[in-house]
């Protein structure tokens, strides 16, 4: 079984090699489903791991449908990650009643070729799973990262394995989330070829921050968060006036 690790840093990929993981993905910002990392953090941990480095194309948080401007950023993020030599892509695209936005996903898997592509947990997102598991077999996705559309994939586990059946040889279904030392042989002897975690420990080291730098009201996944152009143009009003 292929242990993927999701790692949000430096230090999480490098502890994922160590202690014997077989590839990572590579993400930041685990606190709201991850998104695109930084270049530096791309260079840095493909150039480092002899692991194979997958990595997450998601240019904000939130849902998983997006603009065209957003759209471009996700398609020259994928040609960056792979002329720095990593191994996979993870991304997705919904429409907006959260079904598999077919012509936009196909043009990403395009544009990964030769990499392997994984749809990511915008997944977990659809209206349908069935339905969305043959659109992404149509469109010859190599893996589907998903809990089973359950808020783990313990708790997914029926689901994770009707797909794994029906998915048969076409494509990998690989259960992430809640994976951890407790529950992973539930997928190992439910004939899970993969499993995907962050296996975060978080000790505290330092005493809590006075100052929180976290806004709560931006972890909205209902709301598209971007600055105003009334707010900003009245601010540049007051200042020039």
């Amino acid at each position: 079984m292929i242990l993927e690790i999701c790692a949000s840093n430096y230090q999480s990929a490098i502890n994922a090699q160590n202690a014997g993981a077989q590839r990572i993905e590579l993400c930041s910002e685990l606190a709201v489903g991850g998104v695109t990392p930084s270049y530096g953090l791309l260079k840095h941990t493909i150039e480092t791991l002899s692991i194979p480095v997958f990595v997450l194309i998601r240019p904000r948080s939130g849902n998983f449908t997006y603009s065209d401007v957003e759209f471009e950023i996700m398609k020259r993020d994928i040609l960056i990650s792979k002329e720095l030599g990593c191994k996979g892509i993870v991304s997705g695209v919904l429409n907006l009643n959260g079904t598999v936005d077919i012509e936009r996903t196909k043009e990403l898997i395009e544009l990964s070729k030769p990499l392997p592509f994984t749809f990511h947990r915008a997944f977990d997102r659809t209206p349908n799973p069935f339905d969305a598991l043959n659109t992404l077999m149509a469109l010859k996705v190599d893996r589907i990262l998903t809990s089973g559309q359950a808020t783990s994939a313990e708790k997914g586990i029926l689901i994770l394995q009707q797909l794994k059946e029906l998915a048969n040889d076409n494509l990998t279904i690989l259960p992430g989330s809640g994976i951890n030392p407790k529950n992973i042989l539930i997928f190992k002897g439910a004939g899970f070829k993969e499993a995907h975690c962050s296996a975060v420990l978080s000790p505290e080291i330092q005493a809590s921050a006075t100052i929180p730098m976290n806004t709560p009201k931006f972890l909205n996944e209902g709301q598209e968060m971007a600055s105003n152009l009334e707010i900003i143009a009245s601010m540049v009003e007051l200042i020039n006036g």
